[in-house]
């Protein structure tokens, strides 16, 4: 606490210091409380950091409870250039099926002009498209120069990309404008042709796409071929959607027409595996953490002495009540069933592991009774740690109140200390100040007398 400037001048007493001294003194009850404050606080921060875990656990738990989140298929197919995709209504199942044809997009050619000649006398031309749906199309461009064909294509609607290509060298090469459907299937393809409709349609009309690379076709699939069931399943896209309930399966552009394919759809493993998983990881995290708060330390005093210090939280009652609850919660038997048959298993030092060897093996001989055997486990976890971690009626939650509660009250009292050590102080300084003023006066009184006593005659006794 600071103190006034008030060293004796008459007396030559260091009253900074005896009040500094003094005050020390005066001060042990608050420094006793902000001791306790201080634990308290430590207190307060591993209770917080242990009920947030357990709220993690809860929220695990509740994850793996849910039916819903065992809903989770994964595709496969026994071919590389095919893939299949598994969503949210997919079911397990398999389904067989050959190849015929994998979906294409017309690509088609003009004739090969040199550098600076046009494809067209008429300047600018009419072009006009025909549709595989027997729409048309007509459009003019700017010119009849190549550039301002293919622009006039590329910005228009007809679903159609032109490109120049030089097809030839030399000192006056060679080029050809290609056009490319945009869709792949027998919907994406079309011709081309110079003229207006009324000359497509009257055969009039001269078609520059002459020279055809690659023509539009369909995919193609033979569902249950060889079987009386056999039927023939075509469409412009090589992406199947919904072949299988919730299953979307694509062909590659490296798919052999006559290809056999099965697809087949099974419980995510890894998906599902790693609820239970995260049960072991979670559990762990708390018990890892509780340990670290209550675990005992030794050390040597400075006469040799081994000195034996509790942990943070080693005599709370309610955190080992966490960790025995936590541990009952996943490690006893369910309808007769041990949770170490799905892989989770108690070790000796009281952690919890996770066998995923024996997890999938659970899973691949009964996947219903392990998805049923951890959704009651998951349900029973969750139910324990929120008895625990509940924001309103959670037991660790509640002692988060009370300890926060505490900690005010002792905020409260030293506060109060505060003012009464300032009081304390001041009422010291005067004292000081007083007896220096005292101490002044009497000085200046004995001055007086000995000023008086050398006026009195002196007597002399001879005489």
């Amino acid at each position: 606490m600071p103190t006034l400037g008030i060293d004796g001048i008459i007396s030559g007493m260091d009253t900074t210091s005896i009040i500094s001294a003094l005050m020390r003194v005066e001060a042990q009850p608050q420094a006793l409380l902000q001791s306790k404050q201080s634990k308290a606080e430590n207190v307060l921060s591993a209770l917080q950091g242990i009920n947030t875990k357990v709220a993690s656990l809860a929220s695990a738990a509740e994850k793996a409870s849910d039916p819903d989140s065992w809903a989770s298929f994964k595709a496969t197919s026994s071919s590389d250039a095919v893939t299949a995709t598994a969503g949210t209504t997919a079911s397990a199942g398999s389904l067989s099926f050959t190849v015929d044809a994998v979906a294409t997009s017309q690509v088609s050619l003009t004739a090969a002009v040199t550098e600076g000649a046009t494809l067209v006398a008429e300047n600018p031309p009419s072009l006009t498209f025909l549709k595989a749906d027997g729409e048309y199309l007509t459009i003019t461009p700017a010119s009849n120069s190549l550039a301002d064909i293919a622009s006039a294509i590329n910005s228009s609607s007809a679903g159609v990309t032109a490109t120049r290509v030089q097809v030839s060298g030399g000192d006056t090469p060679s080029y050809r404008l290609q056009f490319a459907s945009e869709t792949t299937g027998a919907d994406g393809a079309f011709e081309l042709y110079v003229g207006d409709q009324a000359a497509v349609e009257g055969g009039t009309a001269t078609r520059l796409d002459s020279v055809v690379t690659r023509a539009a076709t369909d995919a193609s699939l033979t569902l249950y071929p060889g079987t009386a069931a056999e039927t023939t399943y075509a469409q412009s896209s090589n992406t199947f959607t919904g072949l299988m309930t919730g299953v979307n399966v694509t062909l590659g552009a490296t798919v052999e027409p006559g290809d056999e394919v099965t697809i087949s759809v099974a419980t995510n493993a890894s998906s599902v595996e790693s609820l239970a998983k995260n049960l072991v990881s979670n559990l762990n995290t708390i018990f890892s953490d509780i340990a670290s708060r209550t675990r005992t330390t030794s050390s040597t005093n400075d006469q040799g002495e081994s000195i034996i210090s509790a942990g943070l939280l080693g005599g709370d009652s309610a955190v080992r009540n966490l960790r025995t609850q936590l541990t009952q919660a996943a490690s006893y038997p369910i309808d007769g069933a041990s949770p170490s048959s799905y892989g989770i298993s108690v070790t000796r030092d009281g952690e919890f592991e996770f066998d995923s060897a024996a997890f999938s093996a659970a899973l691949a001989d009964d996947p219903d009774g392990t998805a049923a055997f951890i959704q009651a486990l998951g349900a029973r976890i969750q139910e324990t740690a929120e008895s625990f971690s509940d924001s309103t009626s959670g037991s660790l939650s509640l002692k988060i109140q009370t300890q926060e509660s505490r900690i005010d009250g002792l905020a409260d009292q030293i506060a109060a200390w505060d003012d009464r050590l300032a009081m304390r102080e001041a009422t010291l300084s005067k004292q000081f100040t007083a007896m220096e003023t005292a101490l002044g006066t009497l000085n200046s009184q004995q001055s007086w007398l000995e000023q008086q006593i050398s006026q009195l005659p002196s007597w002399n006794s001879s005489k």
